[in-house]
């Protein structure tokens, strides 16, 4: 399936390449073009006071970390939002379709990637029910193909109606290799195993991916709506 132009809608910085690092890797050698959108910040939320001089900088941090992941991945078209970090619910889902519906609108793309109905992370859930929203089979531009994305460490965390993936990305050791480096500009966010953010578990979440799809490694995806 030829993908030419490629949105992946993000929560949060890292969110991108946890969910889709090796999709963009192998897709970029391939010559698509992919933009990145990140809706939020990814790290006040770990702070009483989110206008704080520390919550600021972390802000900072987290952006610059996402500039220099994205570059491992040779992604070089990005708009960080920055809206608050687990707060979605308290922003209106309309202002989120309108922010979607204008890189849609400008940007054009025949694929998307979102997030998974059914992660554990609230700001998750808003994310995919805007997308479904802002990509409605009307209005300027049609979107062919649109999935859902694993994260590691929120997706398998929701227990009672888990990520069921129907299409599947086959990946080389490169293409990981390539995910794992930009994972890694991510201070902080990658842990010692078993924790899901881990070298550990990534690969073996894509050995696993790669074992249902007949191939050594994969990313896995939910394919919501696709038509040629």
């Amino acid at each position: 399936m030829i993908m030419e132009k490629i949105l992946i809608v993000a929560a949060h910085p890292d969110d991108e390449t946890l969910g889709c690092g090796g999709v963009i890797s192998k897709y970029i050698s391939e010559g698509s073009k992919i933009k990145i959108l990140v809706l939020g910040e990814g790290s006040t939320c770990r702070y009483e006071d989110i206008d704080s001089k520390q919550a600021k900088l972390a802000l900072e941090e987290r952006n610059y970390n996402a500039m220099l992941a994205l570059q491992e991945l040779g992604i070089d078209d990005f708009d960080f939002v920055n809206l608050p970090c687990g707060r979605f619910d308290q922003v209106p889902i309309l202002n989120i379709n309108k922010i979607l519906e204008r890189v849609i609108r400008e940007f054009k793309p025949d694929t998307i990637f979102t997030h998974s109905e059914h992660d554990s992370n609230n700001d998750h859930r808003i994310v995919f029910r805007s997308t479904i929203m802002a990509a409605r089979p009307c209005g300027e531009h049609i979107v062919s193909r649109l999935f859902s994305y694993e994260v590691p460490s929120s997706s398998e965390w929701s227990y009672s109606d888990v990520f069921r993936p129907n299409y599947f990305v086959a990946l080389t050791e490169k293409h990981l290799g390539t995910k794992w480096s930009a994972l890694e500009q991510y201070k902080g966010e990658m842990r010692e195993f078993p924790f899901p953010r881990s070298w550990t578990g990534i690969k073996t979440l894509a050995r696993q991916r790669g074992m249902q799809s007949g191939v050594i490694y994969a990313e896995a995806f939910l394919l919501i709506r696709g038509f040629e």
